[in-house]
């Protein structure tokens, strides 16, 4: 069971996450529609994670996800899983920018994403986890927006960057493209070559692949 912050100021998608957090064993500790009064829930109830909409009242423009990077400077390792209706792939810029060094997981989903309800729940679980998520659409706008640079990769190694970003681990990429772990580990190395990135496992390798498709848009 996690305790839940949940902050989205649509109220009837509101109802709709309480009602299936709570149905699958959750407790949302506090439901709330604005970015101060996720603020304020958060430094009273210290929730597991927090879900929270990136635009926000009163100026509907990135208030939910400034409020949550607050709140994990003031609370250091608290998970965040952030929802968008839009893929904007500046709002991960800023959630991912810094680097969950202090070991919290984040997530960064699209809101139709609620709707694959296994799929919200796994992330929601790997990000309480100290895991980092991003949803698939972002990665594949990043992917296209630097499509010459991975030209040095073969179509397998591709597939296996585009899991990587999203976060998945190596067990988790073999088990979805049907391929063995050692031959992910194989793939990983020559990504990791080719592109230059760091090896590091966990948080750190998704994040060194963000730095390198960010850099690759400038």
């Amino acid at each position: 069971m996690l305790r839940v912050v949940l902050a989205e100021d649509a109220v009837l998608l509101r109802a709709g996450l309480v009602e299936l957090l709570t149905r699958v064993g959750h407790e949302v500790v506090a439901a709330v529609g604005a970015a101060d009064e996720l603020a304020r829930a958060v430094d009273a109830d210290r929730p597991d994670v927090v879900i929270t909409d990136v635009r926000m009242p009163p100026g509907f423009r990135d208030e939910g996800l400034r409020a949550a990077l607050e709140l994990r400077a003031r609370h250091p390792g608290l998970p965040v899983l952030v929802l968008s209706q839009y893929v904007a792939t500046a709002y991960a810029n800023q959630l991912f920018g810094g680097g969950p060094a202090d070991g919290g997981g984040l997530g960064y989903l699209l809101k139709d994403r609620v709707g694959e309800v296994a799929e919200f729940l796994d992330a929601l679980d790997r990000v309480a986890d100290g895991q980092t998520v991003i949803d698939p659409e972002v990665v594949r706008v990043l992917l296209r927006a630097v499509d010459k640079p991975l030209l040095r990769l073969t179509p397998r190694e591709r597939e296996v960057l585009a899991l990587m970003a999203e976060g998945f681990n190596n067990q988790a990429v073999a088990r979805r493209l049907t391929i063995t772990e050692a031959s992910v580990v194989k793939h990983s190395s020559n990504i990791f070559m080719k592109l230059d990135l760091d090896p590091a496992e966990g948080n750190r390798r998704v994040l060194a692949v963000l730095a390198h498709l960010r850099g690759q848009q400038a």
